[in-house]
């Protein structure tokens, strides 16, 4: 038998427990996870990609298999080039699914033999975004159970170094 690998793009601005929850909950399903920070010019991030990428490796030591990733452009070039058939896909609300389904549809018609498998967030993180924790943040107040430690820890330098900087 193959294994089997999934692919869960995002931008992670920050990685939030939320989306560690559908990662662990992901690897009972697939073998083998790539999280695979996009890249996304239209957006203004807290965060360098490179910044993620460091984040998200932090805070999935000892999830077991699960590689971390960045990538440019379309999300179905990337799929193809390390040869992978599932995208993971969390929804939090009714709102995601709408936005998801789009997603999922066009890049199904860009690549019919591509899966998107959704999963729903854990009531607990239901609410959690990655933008509501730097909203949070960025006004002082604590975001401590939202994300792992050490992302709170950077968030916190962050505001700090822009504040100065202001």
């Amino acid at each position: 038998m193959s294994e089997r690998t999934a692919i869960y793009p995002g931008s992670f601005d920050p990685v939030t427990f939320g989306h560690l929850d559908i990662l662990k909950r992901g690897l009972r399903v697939f073998d083998h996870i790539i999280v695979a920070v996009l890249n996304n010019s239209r957006k203004d991030p807290l965060f360098s990609v490179e910044e993620r990428v460091a984040l998200l490796k932090k805070a999935t030591e000892g999830l077991g298999s699960v590689t971390v990733d960045s990538f440019d452009g379309l999300l179905m070039d990337y799929v193809h080039k390390k040869n992978v058939k599932v995208v993971l896909r969390g929804l939090r609300a009714i709102s995601d699914f709408e936005y998801e389904l789009q997603i999922a549809s066009i890049n199904k018609n860009l690549n019919p033999e591509i899966e998107t498998c959704f999963m729903m967030t854990s009531n607990r993180y239901s609410f959690l975004s990655s933008s509501m924790v730097k909203e949070v943040a960025k006004y002082g107040g604590s975001v401590h159970g939202l994300v792992p430690e050490i992302v709170e820890k950077s968030i916190q330098e962050k505001f700090a170094e822009q504040y100065h900087h202001s």
